[in-house]
């Protein structure tokens, strides 16, 4: 995500928001500094943070657990960038006119996802679920005092009920995320001895509900019970995504998605300032493929490399210097290419390529050849169209190549080959080769 997209990239300045807020001032100590063992103290910030930088008003109970908001913003902020950059359009922005429908599993005491969610994207609706009814209560509230209701739909569940009902139970044919922060423990004894075993971070002072911070098994039990789920509803949900409280529990994830045959995941981790570090996955069994900072958003090194999913982006620089003759090259070769559906944006410098198979190599070459030749023998009245039947459904294969000049204009001209849709990386590697040695051949 591009930092200017998070007012909270820095420290919260305390003491500026003490004076747009006299009742966060109330707790500011003379040095300028929060006490953060102070239930009441970390609340008011809450407060005070979502009153002031997004126009929502909540009342935390002091018996539930207070969401910090840098920390649920991350999360928002990385589903708009796998959204984003996902889309039908291929366009890798933000499509304001897209409706986005998501679900919030366990929404907490506020619906604290739910409401920034909608206070960020105009078009996003939300179902926010909850087992518990205090949760259920105050959450409803919150959406009607922000004249959220048209918009977010707060709906009591059960222990026994699926955790990802299918989108028909809500009226709607899919939804395109879920997204869920689910109770990190497993038991009493493993949220004691999981405190004990660290220092205090800086949001330290926990009042959640033992429904909150709790569940047979911890949170990789939950999410795998999330992942059995998507297994029965695939596609009828775009992404799947949940937070994780523990960096062990990333690797575990990603294995058993691996073993269910997902090739579409994501992996990222919210830092913010020194506080507190979450992770979170996602994954998808669409083939759209997400940008590379979204699918791989990830900086530790603790995880290993075959759990992370296969680059999306491929770049190098072009032999010639002059970009407007690499753009006519590229179009004019994209272009030639047999089956294929090309759209060339010459203001923007971008293209996108959409393949059913590989047409590029010598031996596509030779097998197109052929089928050419016994379909003229079949039928000298219908001649073969290429690129007729490639649309964005059934390509096996969908790329961008964008263009940008460098500075230094002795250096040839900067190409990224952008993975847009596709399971096979093998095929998406094979076009990158192919356009690199094009366009890096000495003259």
């Amino acid at each position: 995500m591009k930092p200017s997209r998070n007012p909270y990239r820095d420290e919260v300045d305390f003491k500026a928001l003490a004076l747009q807020s006299p009742d966060f001032a109330k707790y500011l100590k003379d040095n300028g500094q929060l006490d953060f063992s102070d239930p009441a103290a970390v609340r008011q910030l809450t407060t005070s943070l979502l009153a002031r930088d997004f126009k929502l008003t909540v009342d935390l109970p002091p018996d539930r657990l207070c969401p910090p908001v840098p920390n649920r913003l991350n999360y928002i902020l990385w589903l708009q960038d796998l959204l984003d950059t996902t889309g039908r359009k291929f366009s890798d922005e933000y499509d304001p006119e897209r409706p986005v429908v998501g679900l919030d599993i366990g929404t907490g005491c506020c619906a604290i996802y739910p409401c920034l969610g909608c206070s960020l994207r105009p078009q996003w609706k939300f179902i926010a679920t909850d087992i518990d009814d205090k949760n259920i209560e105050l959450s409803r509230r919150t959406v009607s005092q922000n004249n959220l209701s048209p918009r977010i739909n707060i709906v009591k569940t059960t222990s026994e009920d699926p955790l990802i009902p299918d989108p028909s139970t809500y009226g709607y044919e899919r939804l395109d995320f879920t997204m869920c922060n689910p109770p990190f423990y497993s038991s009493e004894d493993d949220m004691v001895s999981a405190a004990a075993a660290k220092n205090r971070p800086p949001f330290s002072a926990c009042t959640g509900a033992k429904v909150e911070m709790i569940t047979p098994g911890g949170e990789v039990a939950f999410v795998s019970q999330m992942i059995e789920e998507s297994l029965r509803l695939r596609d009828k949900i775009q992404w799947y995504t949940t937070m994780l409280g523990k960096l062990s529990s990333v690797s575990v994830i990603v294995q058993n998605l691996l073993d269910c045959g997902n090739k579409n995941w994501a992996v990222t981790e919210f830092v913010q300032g020194n506080r507190t570090k979450r992770w979170a996955v996602g994954w998808s069994w669409s083939d759209l493929r997400p940008a590379v900072d979204a699918a791989r958003g990830f900086t530790s090194s603790s995880i290993p490399k075959h759990l992370l999913p296969f680059p999306s982006e491929f770049t190098f620089h072009a032999s010639s210097t002059s970009i407007d003759q690499v753009c006519r090259d590229v179009d004019g070769q994209m272009r030639a290419l047999p089956r294929a559906a090309w759209t060339w944006r010459p203001a923007r410098s971008r293209g996108v390529l959409l393949v059913k198979e590989d047409v590029w190599s010598r031996r596509a070459r030779r097998k197109l050849q052929q089928q050419q030749q016994q379909q003229q023998q079949q039928d000298q009245d219908k001649p073969h169209s290429p690129s007729a039947d490639v649309d964005d459904r059934n390509a096996a294969l969908g790329v961008a190549i964008q263009f940008k000049q460098e500075i230094d204009t002795s250096r040839g001209p900067t190409v990224l080959i952008r993975w847009l849709k596709g399971s096979d990386h093998v095929l998406y590697e094979s076009f990158c080769g192919m356009l690199k040695r094009k366009l890096t051949k000495k003259s």
